[in-house]
């Protein structure tokens, strides 16, 4: 065996789940999950196969049968499970997260956070799936409603959240009745893998989670698929409304979260320290990598006077890997990403955008292979230019300039995607003009990335959102259960006979 060889049996595999048992895949196709700070191969994952597709959705179907009949109380017990080992695996789950992924350690914690908020609500089913009653309607007739689970459902989850975003989708749809096969990120299914163990652990039965990975065939498997009844996805517009279009055609319910151009409007009347640290940190945490980044600024009026403020601000943030202390910029995922987020950047100086801070290739000591770009700022940037037209997914704040609050309106309004948007102000009536005016699904007042808590639902629009549902919250039962309305009347031996009714009314 030679260096190579030695080396890639060295690497740990990355199981399949199907039926309860965490199998290695047959598959001749293999790709490795890198740390993105050093470059270092982790495992590697494999493209499973059609067959192996098959059997994951074979075994929630047979789960399916027994899984739907469990109690409901039966099944929250196991999300109160469930959330107490998440919260004792804390550290372990960030650690995973931070290396393959490269997110702070700060913000992996946070990123399994948010999805443990989610496994807390899941926990919560027996409040949340509950149907209507209306009694006696017509003469001794009741209607009622029940919210029966669909049977097999799939998600497809993105690398930019590979622990939040996988617990937004699979608890719910168990907890509802479901069945699941997930097809986590091939980039970093590392932590994913861990939180699946644990669902296991709590109690999750055999088949009712089952986990495949790949690429587009996978994706299109799952699409596909006829015991499939519906499937969750979060990621790029490109792949979303692939996604979208097949699933449908295919007759799955569908939901999926995509792409975004999320503005920050900036009055002068902000508090503007707290403005400053606001922008800084939703621009530029987590690398830029979020669907929610606060990634575009309108300065309105006198705040246009700021920009040497917030590239000072932004000077202060450390780029460094992830595990670093007091590191606020992590790398990005890929050698690929990094290299678009520098072409992006390049075409917005070709382009005439003014560069008030340009961060591409740091030096980042001890990291010299680290995938980093550091903090960066354009101003003078106007709708057509790539960086304002494209998503960057990357650590650059893009800063326009408006002279009224009616005009970044318009501005924030005419940009196709949907899905956040904040204000900064002390003015209240500010505020609430720009909440019933703007037309984005999540609006924040003061607030940068205004992602709501599972008691409400992610409520993306526009291009950033296909279906009709969010991924979680009452929206999430909504979405994984099929509405049965079932009119009774009983009788009585002694009643009297109502003789035949032709008609269609009830008497």
């Amino acid at each position: 065996m030679n260096d190579v060889n030695r080396a890639a049996a060295a690497v740990a595999t990355v199981k399949l789940l199907i039926d309860g048992e965490f199998v290695e895949s047959r598959s001749s196709h293999w790709r490795e999950v890198v740390n993105p700070a050093t470059q270092v191969v982790l495992a590697r994952v494999p493209m499973a196969t059609a067959e192996e597709v098959d059997a994951a959705v074979a075994a929630g179907k047979r789960a399916f049968a027994s899984w739907r009949k469990t109690p409901i109380g039966a099944r929250a017990r196991i999300f109160l499970k469930y959330q107490q080992l998440i919260r004792e695996h804390m550290g372990e789950l960030a650690a995973l997260l931070t290396a393959e992924q490269g997110k702070t350690l700060a913000d992996a914690e946070g990123d399994v956070f948010r999805g443990l908020e989610v496994v807390e609500h899941a926990a919560a089913i027996g409040n949340l799936q509950l149907g209507e009653l209306a009694n006696n309607v017509a003469g001794g007739v009741d209607t009622y409603t029940l919210l029966q689970p669909l049977g097999v459902c799939a998600g497809i989850t993105p690398f930019n959240f590979p622990a939040m975003i996988p617990l937004w989708m699979f608890p719910m749809a168990i907890a509802t009745g479901n069945t699941f096969v997930l097809k986590p990120s091939e980039q970093d299914p590392l932590v994913t893998m861990r939180l699946v163990e644990l669902a296991l652990q709590a109690g999750i039965p055999r088949g009712v989670l089952n986990v495949v990975h790949g690429g587009e065939d996978v994706v299109n498997a799952i699409c596909d698929h006829a015991d499939i009844k519906a499937v969750s996805f979060v990621g790029s517009t490109r792949v979303g409304t692939h996604v979208y279009q097949r699933a449908a055609l295919a007759g799955k319910r569908v939901q999926c979260m995509m792409g975004a151009k999320n503005h920050a409007v900036v009055l002068p009347d902000a508090n503007k320290e707290q403005t400053l640290n606001a922008l800084a940190g939703a621009a530029f945490g987590a690398a830029g990598q979020r669907c929610m980044a606060a990634s575009t600024a309108v300065l309105v009026g006198a705040a246009r006077e700021w920009i040497g403020d917030l590239v000072a601000k932004a000077k202060t943030l450390k780029v460094s890997g992830g595990t670093e202390p007091a590191t606020d910029v992590g790398p990005l995922i890929s050698c690929a990403a990094r290299e678009r987020v520098e072409s992006l950047i390049a075409a917005g100086v070709e382009q005439g955008a003014t560069l008030e801070l340009d961060g591409r290739r740091p030096v980042v000591p001890g990291y010299e292979q680290g995938n980093f770009v550091a903090p960066t700022i354009f101003s003078g940037v106007k709708p057509g230019m790539r960086i304002y037209d494209e998503e960057i997914f990357g650590p650059v704040l893009i800063l326009l300039a408006a002279e009224t609050l009616d005009e970044a309106i318009a501005l924030v309004n005419a940009n196709p995607n949907g899905n956040g948007t904040a204000l900064f102000t002390q003015s209240g009536a500010a505020a609430r003009r720009f909440q019933e005016d703007i037309d984005v699904g999540q609006v924040g007042i003061n607030v940068p990335i205004p992602v709501p808590v599972p008691l409400f639902s992610f409520s993306g629009s526009r291009a950033s959102k296909l279906g009709d549902l969010g991924p979680y919250g009452k929206q999430a039962v909504t979405f994984y259960t099929q509405t049965k309305t079932v009119t009774a009347r009983w009788f009585d031996d002694a009643a009297p006979s109502l003789g035949v009714n032709t008609t269609i009314s009830l008497k």
